[in-house]
């Protein structure tokens, strides 16, 4: 297998497993709060075909990595009700954002496995990532693909969890406006992603600081 493929394949695996996660914390946190919406769906369970969407979690990412374009993705969304939580305003809030910390949290256990098994004196001058033993490679990719997507998700635009954020801060005069914007998010960031290059500049010194931690 080329390094070109192994990193297309490696990404492609990492971004499934860490979307997933993404989406059953929703549900177990909104579970904790007392709806059990995503319980009684089937979705918090770490089988991915509960929780695959057919183009954004196949065919979207799979597209980006062999193509070399930023790998992009995204699970069906998990059922919420913040109707049967406790504190529904401040409680759905909190099961929102549980989706990006929880993927801040995998890349911190990534990242610093990833540093305790990499042994610079087997690494030749010049090697790149793709060079790497591959257990140094899949722990770095995960900790990346989760560090991107905790950065992702909490940008404020509609369906990412961080738009949770501008709608608890908005005010209430303002939320017609809102929801009218809210079905062409995807389509913002659609083009963000694809056409302006301008969440791989987000994303770059991220890249840059968690490359240092692990290799330097």
């Amino acid at each position: 297998m080329s390094n070109d493929l192994q990193t297309a394949v490696i990404s492609f695996f990492c971004l499934v497993v860490a979307v997933i996660l993404h989406e059953i914390s929703h549900g177990v946190v909104a579970l904790w709060f007392g709806d059990d919406t995503a319980k009684r769906a089937g979705r918090l369970t770490l089988n991915p075909v509960s929780h695959v969407d057919p183009f954004g979690s196949v065919i979207l990412p799979a597209m980006g990595a062999l193509a070399g374009f930023p790998v992009f993705g995204y699970a069906k969304p998990v059922p919420v009700n913040p109707t049967r939580m406790r504190n529904p305003r401040r409680d759905s809030l909190i099961a929102t954002l549980a989706g990006p910390v929880t993927n801040l949290l995998l890349m911190t256990a990534a990242a610093f496995a990833a540093h305790a098994v990499y042994d610079p004196s087997t690494v030749l001058p010049g090697s790149t990532v793709a060079d790497l033993p591959l257990l140094v490679q899949v722990l770095f990719t995960f900790a990346w693909v989760n560090l991107a997507l905790g950065v992702f998700n909490f940008l404020p635009i509609p369906p990412l969890d961080g738009s949770a954020l501008i709608e608890r801060v908005l005010p209430e005069e303002w939320l017609p406006q809102w929801y009218r914007f809210r079905p062409y998010g995807f389509l913002v960031l659609f083009l963000l992603v694809f056409s302006t290059g301008l969440i791989g500049r987000l994303l770059n010194p991220f890249y840059d600081r968690l490359f240092d931690f692990v290799f330097r």
